[in-house]
């Protein structure tokens, strides 16, 4: 799969956040390429049959194509109880501060790419500093795994919960490439979002 005839590039030694020169693909240029999963459901979803309904919707998806020949394209897909767990989505494209849509801070340091975690709003966990999730080397992919407990507006100061599952890579990928291949490095940070025994004991990296 092509994303377009140009990326963005960097030399060997720079350390950008964003890149000043465009040259054909092949010449250490990259397309930033980022989907992220979400499945949201209310308080009342809380049971076992609703668990099961959901179940599975917070998988990685095929990339659609074409996609925009962008420095950065983010994949956004939304699935939520309110809508009887129909899915949604909407591609972003654009420079490095398309990640921040997603909760993400990039940084490149030649031919790597620095992700971080920005602070969130949700209310458990409730995260006041950045992250750092993993480094990419060029064409490696990264996943982040999280979830969270939200609560609304103050004129409806009801929980909501989201599963996320986020895929980035660092180069040129094929649509199936997070839906069947291994990720490079993973990041698992869920939570027992109900109380009772935590699901993980802590951060699993690879």
């Amino acid at each position: 799969m092509t994303f377009g005839l140009v990326s963005w590039c960097v030399s060997s030694g720079s350390n950008k956040r964003l890149a000043d020169t465009r040259q054909p693909v092949g010449h250490r240029c990259r397309v930033i390429t980022i989907q992220r999963v979400r499945v949201r459901w209310s308080a009342a979803g809380r049971g076992a049959p609703s668990a099961n309904t959901r179940r599975g919707l917070d998988d990685a998806v095929a990339l659609p194509t074409p996609l925009p020949p962008d420095d950065v394209v983010v994949y956004e897909v939304l699935a939520t109880d309110a809508d009887g767990y129909a899915r949604h989505d909407e591609v972003l494209a654009g420079g490095l501060e398309q990640a921040r849509e997603v909760g993400l801070w990039l940084t490149l340091h030649g031919a790597e790419l620095i992700v971080d975690r920005l602070p969130g709003r949700a209310a458990y966990p409730h995260r006041r500093t950045s992250a750092r999730l993993f480094t990419l080397g060029a064409g490696q992919v990264g996943r982040y795994r999280a979830n969270f407990r939200f609560t609304g507006c103050s004129c409806n100061p009801s929980w909501y919960y989201e599963n996320w599952l986020i895929h980035i890579s660092n180069g040129i990928t094929s649509p199936d490439r997070f839906t069947h291949g291994r990720p490079d490095r993973d990041v698992d940070d869920r939570v027992t979002l109900y109380g009772g025994t935590p699901q993980h004991s802590g951060r699993q990296h690879r």
